[in-house]
């Protein structure tokens, strides 16, 4: 992976950090079904009236719409709306990284060497520390439910990683089209139209307005700009060694969480929190091989041999 990229990676997981923030500040209004619907309904609208066909294979399309957009949102909403606290979410959240590499190598084939498999069980370890510490804080179902949401990301990697699109925007927007009817039935069918109607009628209240520019940055950053960077990141590069940055997206979640919301980190997950920093550096540098000798130059031969 190149400077540049580790660089991209990086603010992407930034901004996926942040956006746990804006889920909370969404969900204060929004059923979580619902909220989930229209946040990708808002991007497929224009984007099938406007936007070119990415020029993949469907079935690549549909496997990443249901796996990161459908089913991925669909769990940690619903996670985060029964009492799943912010921080730890975008910590659990981030078991996709194992997961990805897991089903990458067993699905894909690809190769994982030694030092990349090291990286990811030091992040893994300051994780489960992290989880360990805040467990106490979040009963299991919303625990377990997040889960799924991190496997259903894996799925989803490996199917961008599969569509090799040649427009990763174009892609990521087209995705967008998969997940609104899914999750407007399971709505329909769990929240009911009385509760969808009950927050669209009362958007201009102080929670409804807060929800509004929640689901801006969702939808601009969460749902556009960083899927497009991260499945840029996907195709250049194999799946595992861009998915143990998505494990930096909880240092990020945390820290938002500690400002915004106090939820206080112990010193044992700071310092845990630096610990998932190392492992991802180190599972995704790789050594450089060593540089060739130069070829010696031969002589010219004297005249007559």
């Amino acid at each position: 992976m190149s400077p540049r990229d580790r660089l991209l990676a990086v603010f992407v997981a930034v901004l996926w950090g942040a956006n746990f923030l804006a889920i909370h500040v969404t969900l204060d209004h929004f059923p979580p079904l619902f909220v989930a619907a229209i946040r990708f309904a808002l991007v497929a609208v224009p984007t099938v009236l406007f936007v070119p066909w990415p020029k993949v294979k469907a079935r690549w399309l549909i496997g990443y719409g249901l796996g990161y957009g459908t089913l991925q949102f669909a769990f940690l909403f619903v996670a985060m709306d029964i009492g799943m606290p912010t921080g730890l979410a975008s910590l659990v959240l981030q078991a996709s990284a194992p997961f990805t590499v897991l089903l990458g190598a067993g699905l894909l084939r690809e190769r994982v060497s030694p030092r990349q498999w090291l990286g990811i069980g030091i992040a893994v370890a300051g994780m489960l520390v992290i989880t360990w510490r805040q467990a106490e804080y979040a009963a299991l179902l919303p625990v377990a439910l997040t889960l799924l949401g991190a496997l259903s990301w894996a799925l989803g990697n490996l199917s961008s990683r599969q569509a090799r699109p040649a427009n990763s925007l174009h892609f990521t927007l087209w995705m967008c089209a998969v997940p609104p009817l899914p999750l407007f039935a399971l709505s329909l069918v769990t929240e009911g139209p009385a509760s969808q109607w009950h927050a669209l009628a009362t958007i201009g209240s102080e929670s409804g307005l807060n929800a509004l520019l929640g689901l801006g940055y969702v939808v601009l950053f969460g749902t556009i700009a960083a899927p497009w960077m991260w499945t840029s990141l996907m195709r250049r590069n194999p799946a595992g060694v861009v998915a143990p940055f998505s494990l930096l997206v909880p240092v990020v979640g945390m820290t938002t969480a500690f400002v915004a919301l106090d939820e206080r980190p112990a010193l044992v997950e700071i310092v845990a929190g630096v610990v998932v920093i190392g492992g991802v550096l180190l599972g995704s540098l790789r050594r450089r091989p060593p540089a060739l000798a130069p070829e010696p130059v031969l002589a010219a031969a004297p005249p007559g041999r």
